[in-house]
């Protein structure tokens, strides 16, 4: 790749486009060429990288990687600018970033987004969500929008509603009165966009008139799931918005949905878990909002549904507030903060659960074995930590190697 400046030239038409307000100066694209191509290097939620932000500017962070320096010159660097990295988190870093350098996918990157007609949010920007700051180090880059760009811009307070894939009549119902009810209040429901819980969730709010913002996990040019792929643009086309922070061209994967929750929760002003099971991913969102100091509640099911025992795990467990109706869920989002929520957001398990497992696992087919170089470049991990995660999940039988390749087991 060209350096910031270079490609901010050599793109600048279609760059431009996708500013929420017209482009004058040539030097209004840096920052936001910077994160397009970090947000290409790095997944989403990248603490080193974010560290490396915070001090250098997103410009200064780029071209450095862009430069290719070393491990040493990169801790160096941040190191005379007063963040201090140890050389392993230098190192691995830079494997991680290196071999997504790739300045063709960037291009057809920001070409599929200005033909479906995104719009880029950075950080500066009057309708950049403010709650997304409370994540700092972990906060996107930036956020690719279809849709009204000022939608999370703190005119209207915002709930999340979201909870299980394989809702139950009980807990589609509830959720529907509660996205009613919401709307008429004035609230912003966001939620996944997925099936379930959040389908519903946006669905009754169009129905009632109301604002709905759905969060994605992969680019927000190819709507995922299919099955909900009129419901997103009616969401993009009406008074609300789709939502991701991974470049246009980028697959949505289990680690991406995990991080997006993050979103979900520091977006909202609260978050309400309506149905889950104990493994649900809005558990994970719930731990995010717990963390970030948010209002959590949780609405209890009927005590012999495995579908709702996420639901009252967090009641029993983690002092989530009981709610049942939208009224009490309106209460909660203005009123104080729950208590904080320790674990969930980062309770891993084996190594097939832990941040780099569940990457590696993503990448790795069932049908075609895939080189170490191929492993490494599509999940963002260094090498050294591909091979030990292989290896690992090898042992447990999860993968196997054939003839230099990793093919996943389909009975893992």
């Amino acid at each position: 790749m060209n350096t910031i400046l270079g490609l901010a030239a050599e793109h600048r038409d279609v760059l431009a486009v996708l500013r929420p307000r017209v482009v004058t100066d040539l030097r209004e694209l840096l920052e936001p060429t910077a994160r397009i191509v970090l947000g290409v290097l790095a997944e989403p939620g990248d603490g080193v990288l974010g560290r490396a932000v915070s001090v250098l500017g997103a410009v200064g962070a780029a071209d450095l990687l862009l430069a290719q320096c070393s491990a040493r010159a990169f801790v160096d660097t941040l190191g005379e600018a007063g963040e201090t990295i140890t050389p392993k988190e230098a190192d691995d870093g830079l494997k991680r970033w290196t071999p997504r350098i790739d300045s063709a996918f960037f291009t057809r990157s920001i070409g599929q987004a200005a033909r479906v007609g995104a719009r880029f949010l950075i950080p500066g920007d009057a309708e950049w969500p403010a709650g997304l700051h409370e994540l700092d180090r972990h906060a996107p880059l930036g956020l690719w929008v279809r849709g009204r760009i000022d939608v999370l811009a703190g005119g209207s307070p915002s709930i999340a509603l979201v909870g299980a894939r394989a809702a139950t009549g009980y807990g589609e119902h509830v959720t529907g009165e509660a996205s009613a009810g919401l709307s008429d209040r004035g609230f912003v429901v966001v939620s996944g966009g997925a099936y379930g819980i959040d389908g519903m969730a946006h669905r009754t709010a169009l129905a009632s008139d109301g604002t709905t913002v759905a969060f994605l996990a992969g680019g927000i040019d190819r709507f995922y799931p299919m099955g909900h792929e009129s419901l997103l643009s009616r969401i993009a086309s009406s008074n609300g918005a789709v939502l991701s922070e991974v470049p246009c061209g980028t697959a949505p994967t289990k680690w991406r949905f995990l991080e997006r929750n993050r979103l979900i929760a520091a977006a909202s002003d609260a978050t309400v878990v309506l149905e889950a099971g104990l493994r649900s991913g809005s558990i994970n969102t719930a731990g995010h909002a717990s963390a970030l100091g948010r209002p959590l509640g949780a609405v209890p099911g009927p005590v012999t549904s495995p579908a709702s025992a996420g639901c009252h795990r967090l009641l029993r467990e983690y002092d989530a507030v009981c709610v049942v109706d939208a009224a009490q869920m309106a209460e909660l989002a203005i009123g104080s903060a729950s208590p904080t929520l320790e674990g969930l957001a980062s309770g891993w398990g084996g190594v097939g659960e832990s941040p780099d497992g569940v990457r590696v696992l993503d990448e790795l087919s069932t049908r075609t074995p895939r080189e170490l170089a191929e492993i490494v470049q599509r999940s963002g991990v260094a090498s050294s930590r591909v091979m030990s995660v292989l290896g690992e999940l090898e042992a447990d039988g999860v993968v196997v190697r054939r003839e230099g390749r990793w093919l996943r087991r389909r009975t893992a």
